[in-house]
């Protein structure tokens, strides 16, 4: 519960509310989260998704259950303390909220070729430097680095996040990263596998429980993390 964290190495995961534990916690270095975007995907959308052609056999990818917690983005509030929480913020689904203008958004580029899914995922940021992007593979059963779909429907790469949080600072500067819609757990395993200290929060207990599991084989093997994904691209706007 709230009241007894689960602490795993340099982690410490809670299972609740995050706007509660939040009042109750000191700054972090950095929050680097994916909150819920209010477009539904808890709610059995996975389930009739399949591959490209001739990947997955036509088959359902995943049945992740019928859930609530993508049935509406967070609160105004919510997102206010999430922000506060950290001297930085990465916050995937930023598109979807009336955040304050920034000059750094951080784009990841899925590589998914034609189909009817964006192209990119864009993460809202009050970072002090340029829009900066990552070409990543995620396309159906095709995945950079050979990543599984994973455990939660929308569990972003191991090696995403990690770029994230390497774009938040130098080790020395993020020590400490939050993750207060933690899910499956990538941030945390990221995290940890790139020498940060992690605390995440997470309501839905089945998605804690694979945190918790993730979370402990990452901190079993140690600092392992070292990308290799495609370096990051400083975007150029064109003139008109």
């Amino acid at each position: 519960c709230a009241m007894n964290p689960v602490k795993i190495g340099n982690a410490t995961l809670y299972l609740g509310d995050c706007m509660e534990i939040l009042a109750t916690m000191p700054k972090v270095d950095a929050v680097i989260t994916d909150p819920p975007y209010g477009i539904g995907e808890s709610a059995g959308k996975s389930k009739t998704r399949t591959g490209p052609a001739g990947i997955g056999g036509g088959k359902y990818v995943r049945d992740y259950g019928n859930d609530t917690w993508d049935s509406k983005p967070i609160p105004r509030e919510l997102m206010e303390l999430v922000i506060a929480a950290g001297n930085r913020a990465v916050i995937f689904g930023g598109n979807y909220y009336d955040l304050p203008a920034t000059s750094c958004w951080l784009v990841w580029d899925k590589l998914n070729g034609v189909n009817d899914f964006a192209d990119c995922e864009l993460a809202w940021t009050n970072l002090p430097k340029a829009i900066r992007r990552i070409q990543y593979l995620w396309n159906g059963m095709l995945r950079a680095n050979g990543e599984k779909r994973g455990d939660h429907p929308t569990q972003k790469p191991l090696g995403v996040m990690a770029w994230c949080i390497e774009q938040a600072g130098k080790p020395e500067e993020i020590q400490t990263i939050l993750d207060p819609f933690m899910g499956s757990g990538t941030t945390g395993v990221a995290a940890i596998q790139l020498g940060r200290s992690f605390i995440g929060i997470e309501r839905e207990p089945k998605y804690f429980e694979i945190a918790c599991r993730r979370i402990e084989q990452a901190h079993a093997q140690g600092q392992l993390f070292e990308p290799t994904q495609a370096a990051p691209v400083q975007l150029k706007l064109e003139a008109a």
